[in-house]
């Protein structure tokens, strides 16, 4: 990958071998590690490392470090194009998937997880901006769900071989992290080879930018990284630890919430492009508000697995708007601020997630159903924020109130 393209001239490229169609391979490659990874997860503690509510706190607040570290990309930019990093990381996330059953005790499975993490957060830093940067801003919101629904299709070919081999062949933790693992670095290996670096038409800014502009952007994507902790961190983990799910059940759930993703994503963003980010949003806190509730009635009240599994999958389909945050962005951004802001995004998304897992495993030993609970609230928050947002969001006009008040410098 030495030879530099620029947008314009990638049209004349073989098909394959075209920026969009890099985003695709992209991905398509990143789940098939990180996926996989997050399917056998819980079973792999529970069973191998007799991971408790503590233990599986501490592993995702360690696993959310290389996220709340993320800036570091724009340092690394300086030295590394934005292309060549991203597929570095994607390798590191597939090696690091590789090895992961090789260390099973608390120690081992952290340090995994550290190495593992940084090759995924700085890989989505990475790639959020490539997409921002080579989406036109018309297709973008229609582009992204097609990009969401083929991870997704990746996904499903991921759990849907564990659903039916993990069982009749035997399968253990170690032979399927490698296999994954080993795919998504083969991949990132290829992609490294076989494209052309892609320039961008707007150089980005190689230091850190916080503008006072973008402060709606800052706050919801605070917000959306703490509540989407608890659901990521707790919700699999309920369906383990209360009802006693095994990695072929887990997976199943997994397999509904990707095929209900490849027909849902790509219409939700082909919603966000007519509609709008507002209404989208507003939508997605409404529904999370009321999913995280329920959650909290399956402890409080004792309601059934049933309901448990049927909450997880609408709770996957609501986080498919999330997409709508993204373009939001794009529409209010300077053009060279891409890079930069997605790698301060991504830090602000994650300070919660730094200490949010630990604290409420604590939380989750005492009463789980609190812990839904307190995600409700934090929907309720981005809900508010998601009502500042304008039918039509661009620079000068990022919130409701911009109308009224003079637009600040940066």
């Amino acid at each position: 990958m030495t030879r530099i393209v620029s947008l314009d001239s990638a049209r004349d490229l073989p098909l394959w071998q075209r920026p969009m169609t890099l985003l695709f391979v992209m991905a398509a490659a990143m789940p098939i590690a990180f996926a996989t990874w997050s399917a056998l997860l819980n079973n792999f503690v529970i069973e191998v490392a007799q991971f408790d509510g503590h233990d599986i706190g501490w592993l995702h607040t360690v696993r959310e470090i290389p996220g709340f570290l993320a800036i570091g990309v724009i340092a690394l930019l300086i030295f590394v194009r934005e292309q060549l990093l991203g597929l570095v990381s994607l390798a590191m996330l597939g090696a690091a998937t590789a090895i992961t059953a090789w260390f099973p005790n608390l120690g081992g499975i952290l340090v995994i997880t550290m190495l593992s993490s940084i090759g995924f957060h700085y890989y989505e830093t990475v790639n959020q901006s490539l997409q921002l940067q080579w989406l036109p801003k018309k297709d973008a919101p229609r582009i992204l769900g097609l990009l969401l629904a083929t991870g997704s299709a990746a996904t499903l070919v991921s759990y849907g071989l564990l659903v039916l081999l993990w069982e009749p062949l035997n399968l253990s933790y170690n032979l399927v992290y490698m296999l994954s693992g080993g795919a998504t670095l083969a991949i990132a290996l290829f992609c490294i080879l076989a494209y052309p670096n892609f320039a961008a038409p707007h150089p980005q800014v190689r230091r850190m930018v916080l503008r006072r502009r973008y402060w709606l952007y800052y706050a919801l994507q605070f917000m959306s990284g703490a509540r989407r902790q608890i659901f990521v961190v707790f919700a699999g983990f309920m369906m383990v630890e209360r009802f006693g799910f095994e990695v072929h059940e887990v997976t199943g759930l997994y397999l509904v919430n990707l095929v209900m993703n490849m027909v849902i994503a790509p219409l939700l963003g082909r919603a966000v492009g007519r509609y709008g980010e507002r209404p989208a949003l507003i939508v997605e806190y409404t529904g999370l508000i009321v999913v995280f509730l329920a959650y909290g009635g399956v402890y409080w009240f004792g309601w059934g697995v049933v309901l448990a599994a049927v909450l997880y999958v609408i709770d996957h389909m609501f986080f498919a708007l999330a997409l709508a945050l993204k373009t939001y962005f794009q529409k209010i951004a300077d053009p060279g601020d891409i890079a930069p802001t997605a790698a301060v995004a991504f830090t602000i998304n994650h300070i919660a997630a730094v200490f949010l897992p630990a604290a409420l495993g604590y939380l989750w030993l005492v009463s789980p159903g609190a812990v839904f609970g307190l995600a409700a609230g934090m929907a309720g928050i981005s809900l508010c924020l998601a009502l500042m947002i304008p039918r039509h969001p661009e620079p000068g006009h990022e919130t409701i109130f911009a109308r009224f008040l003079p637009a600040p410098a940066e």
